[in-house]
Parts: C-alpha cells; structure tokens; sequence
C-alpha cells in the first residue's frame, strides 16, 4: 500500500466568497443547482480519483438533462444509505444504473449505483487556477476499461517519470 501526502480535511481557510458544506447539506444545494439546469462548482476533497481529480481541485459537475452518464464518465452521485456527494467515474452500465468506482481504489468500488443517486456529471477541473484536461476526453474509456480491469494504478506505478509528472 503506497502512502499519500493527505491534508487535514478540518484545516481549511474559508474566504468570504467560499461556503463550507459537506454532506446533506452539499448534496442539497448541489441538487437544487444542478435542478435549475445550471452547473455547481465545488472543491474536492480526497484521493480517490488521483492522478485526474486531485484534493484541492476545483470541479464543475453540470446537470445530466435526462441522458444517462456513459461509461468513462467521471459523475457526481451519492451512495444509497448515504447523504454525503462523491465524484467517481463509470466503468460500466447496466440498464439505467451505474458501475462506480473511483480510479485509485481499484478494490473498493462503489457498486451498482442507480440513475436517481446520479447528481450529474463533471464537466471541468480546474487546479491552480488552470483546467486540467486528461481524463474526461476521449480517452476516458479507456481509463474506465483499465480501471475495471485493475490495471490502472499498477500501469500508472510503471510509467516512465517524465509521463507521471504529466499526470501530477
């Protein structure tokens, strides 16, 4: 198991222009947004989907408008039992609902998601002020085939270093 520098989620410096929520609160406010069929931007917190959304990131998850999420698409959802938002991307669909998982925890998926715990879809990130890009293009299939298949961190562990520092 590779340790990660983590940062204390309680030791965050809160603006004037900023608004602390987590949980049914963010889920609530994220749910009315996106129902006005208007985009929601939030800052991430954790790994989970390191190296392509990272702690700290500032993403846009824009409303679903009635299509489902497709397979590598990385959504906006909340776990069934659960009121707190997460951001993982889709590695397979069946019928309406949603095979999530996110990308660096290829042993803890989150399972058969359905369509109504769907929040919407990340549409941009954004770290340090610039967009980030790698991962929510074309290629996103292929991450969520590699994902799927538990390829992916091993693979990211074996690249070259100047194609990780892409990813950083």
């Amino acid at each position: 198991m590779r340790s990660q520098p983590f940062e204390d989620p309680r030791l965050v410096v809160v603006t004037a222009a900023e608004l602390p929520l987590s949980g049914q609160g963010l889920q609530d406010l994220m749910r009315a947004v996106l129902a006005k069929g208007v985009p929601f931007r939030f800052c991430a917190r954790g790994w989970s989907m390191t190296p392509f959304i990272r702690n700290g990131d500032v993403i846009t998850v824009s409303p679903l408008r009635g299509a489902l999420p497709e397979v590598g698409e990385v959504v906006a959802f909340v776990r069934p039992g659960s009121t707190k938002p997460v951001v993982h991307r889709v590695i397979a669909r069946r019928g309406t609902a949603s095979w999530i998982q996110g990308d660096s925890v290829p042993d803890h998926a989150d399972g058969i998601i359905p369509a109504e715990n769907i929040l919407g879809r990340v549409t941009r990130v954004e770290r340090s002020g610039r967009q980030v890009w790698l991962g929510l293009g074309p290629e996103r299939y292929l991450i969520a085939w590699l994902s799927r298949a538990r390829l992916l961190i091993p693979l990211r562990d074996l690249l070259p270093s100047w194609l990780k520092s892409l990813l950083r």
